[in-house]
């Protein structure tokens, strides 16, 4: 199957499940299926085809099991349910993921600001509930897939950090062109106009 027409499977299947959960926290993208849909988009378009049909395998299942997904990742990222994956290995393979695309998120903030300041913080901010840390949403939606798909996505991230890629700029830069922009540069330029506006 070729890999958009996987893609265009996993977003509806996500869609529907993003739009039914009820979270403490309701996210604002809930009521913007273009813009849920052009980030998650861009977040799969880096991954390998393998990853992809595995991932769709844990989305089919769990529609057949009753389940969702992302109902279980806002319910992990609210500390409403103990972690999904017991299993040492899987725990260590998440938390050596988690870590790389932390580096890799840190690089982006350095080199586009503006771009990112509308993101997650990095870390929890002490005191505060008011948007859940890139590495907490990160470790949770991983907590929720299945070991055949984190295994194939190590290999993903693993192969980019040994090229000495930053699979969270190819991302970005895939999701700026998705909303008419031709590099992250540009859309990093009109980002700082407008927040020297604000």
């Amino acid at each position: 199957m070729q890999k958009n027409k996987i893609i265009e499977q996993i977003l509806d299947k996500e869609l529907k499940m993003f739009t039914s959960v009820q979270a403490d926290q309701p996210a604002p993208c809930q009521d913007d299926a273009d813009g849920f849909k052009a980030f998650r988009s861009a977040q799969f378009q880096a991954w390998s085809a393998g990853t992809l049909e595995s991932y769709l395998q844990d989305l089919e299942k769990a529609e057949s099991d009753g389940l969702n997904l992302m109902t279980l990742k806002y319910a992990r990222m609210e500390n409403k349910i103990q972690p999904i994956n017991e299993n040492p290995q899987v725990i260590q393979m998440i938390w050596e993921m988690v870590s790389i695309q932390l580096g890799w998120q840190k690089e982006m903030i350095q080199k586009y600001p503006s771009i990112m300041a509308r993101g997650r913080p990095i870390e929890d901010v002490s005191g505060s509930s008011a948007m859940t840390s890139f590495g907490n949403y990160l470790s949770c939606e991983l907590d929720t897939y299945s070991q055949m798909t984190l295994t194939y996505l190590f290999h993903d991230i693993m192969n980019c950090h040994s090229k000495k890629e930053n699979m969270s700029k190819i991302i970005y830069e895939t999701m700026v062109k998705n909303l008419g922009y031709a590099s992250l540069a540009e859309a990093e330029e009109e980002a700082t106009s407008k927040l020297k506006t604000l």
